[in-house]
């Protein structure tokens, strides 16, 4: 009888460190594809940027956008992540919690018994290039590759995952001081990038052409809608992978966010939805233009990602509308104050994020937040004045100084002529089309 039992005991152990392995693997699965849907963000912003810009700078847009992927990377792992688990507490590092992520600790390679920090720290990377990609369509068609380089990695790898470390971190004073929640990361990722770019906009200055003397403006057109269009409604998609990546998962069907509320996939699915399309009618309304109703799209759903995992489907309706008018409304004005954003990221990022967390201050006040302090709208205020300055001010002193050695802008001759005749081994054009695009006639035999 011993015998058997023990046997028993034996076999009930076997199964219990089986459903241990089964759930550590289910959550390795899932924040896995969570990441590879991410990439596709990025392919998105590849084909958005290339086809806002004009057809003399459409390869330099994109070897911009490419060349900030790789360089996040590197620079994320040896000290970007170190960055998130060490400044919780503002900016004063704790270096017994930072230990965990700097380059030669244990969990930062493949160490057989960590199934968690390889695949977090790759969906916080790719959160990383997000920011850098945000900030790279305000900037195209006049920043130095140089420059640019190094205003992403400041943002990508220092500033935004800063903010996380306050916003997003379960030990971030945002969220144990105040009771901050931002479920899709409206403060964090897109307020910070957003007005970010505003700060380096500030210092780049307008594309030649853009304004008259009189300081009225100009249009400058994409070299291929169509491309954009498309490019948004791809970034969308990957969307879906950066919010399954805001959710925390243990591998057994039990879902919270890292404010340590409970959610689902399914009350984001409604309510990512829902957003989508009212920021698709909200920037139709106003405007007519599908390249802003794409936009507006995604202003929708930041207008509603703060609260994504809680709020009510037609609530999140209603601040996807919003928000889709929000940010080409606030784009016109930022025009006319002389602000050239080629591609609306400071209002569609910036300024619907804003209105996203400000608005869980509103309709989300008193939802409780785990064990830390309910949901209130003084949270939500701090939270966006400190992404907001956050953003800003790193964008403004970092461009400022590159501007003051000369490593912002391009020259003027260079502007003129295109970056791509003068950058690009290669031409982006088909056989008998000029650097913009016009057909060239074929030499007489």
């Amino acid at each position: 009888m011993e015998q058997e039992l023990a046997e028993l005991a034996a076999k009930v152990a076997a199964l219990e460190e089986g459903s241990g392995w089964s759930t550590t693997i289910n959550m390795e699965v899932f924040y896995w594809w969570c990441t590879a849907l991410m990439f596709i963000i990025h392919a998105g912003f590849l084909a958005y940027e290339m086809g806002a810009s004009r057809k003399k700078n459409v390869l330099a847009s994109g070897i911009k956008n490419i060349l900030a992927f790789a360089f996040m990377i590197p620079t994320f792992f040896f000290f970007g992540w170190w960055i998130y688990l060490a400044f919780p507490n503002g900016f004063v590092p704790d270096f017994e919690q930072g230990a965990g992520g700097i380059p030669w600790s244990d969990a930062m390679g493949p160490n057989l018994g960590d199934n968690a920090t390889g695949i977090f720290w790759a969906a916080f990377t790719l959160f990383a290039a997000t920011t850098a990609s945000i900030f790279s369509g305000a900037v195209i068609e006049r920043i130095k590759l140089s420059g640019f380089i190094i205003l992403a990695i400041l943002l990508g790898s220092v500033v935004w995952i800063l903010g996380a470390a306050w916003a997003w971190h379960g030990g971030g004073w945002l969220l144990t001081e105040y009771g901050w929640h931002d479920f899709g990361a409206a403060g964090c990722v897109h307020m910070v990038a957003g007005f970010f770019a505003l700060g380096v906009l500030l210092n780049l200055g307008p594309r030649i052409g853009k304004y008259n003397p009189d300081g009225s403006s100009n249009d400058i057109l994409p070299h291929n809608v169509p491309m954009s269009v498309f490019g948004l409604m791809i970034l969308i998609v990957g969307f879906f992978g950066f919010l399954g990546g805001c959710i925390i998962y243990n591998g057994t069907g039990q879902w919270t966010t890292i404010f340590g509320n409970p959610t689902t996939l399914s009350a984001v699915a409604f309510n990512t939805l829902m957003c989508f399309a009212g920021g698709i009618i909200g920037a139709w309304v106003v405007t007519r233009d599908p390249f802003w109703m794409m936009s507006g799209a995604l202003a929708g759903i930041f207008a509603a990602a703060s609260g994504l995992d809680v709020y009510w489907p037609p609530l999140a309706f209603l601040l996807g509308i919003g928000g889709g008018v929000i940010a080409p409304l606030v784009f016109k004005q930022l025009d006319k104050l002389g602000i050239d954003d080629a591609v609306g990221a400071v209002s569609v990022h910036g300024f619907a994020g804003l209105f996203g967390v400000l608005a869980f201050g509103i309709f989300g006040a008193g939802y409780p937040n785990g064990d830390y302090p309910d949901t209130n709208f003084l949270a939500q205020l701090i939270g966006a004045v400190s992404m907001l300055l956050l953003g800003f001010v790193p964008g403004y002193v970092g461009s400022l100084i590159l501007k003051s050695v000369g490593l912002l802008r391009i020259p003027p001759e260079v502007e003129i002529r295109g970056m791509d005749p003068v950058k690009v081994p290669i031409s982006a054009y088909p056989e008998g089309m000029d650097s913009n695009g016009i057909g060239v006639a074929a030499p007489a035999e």
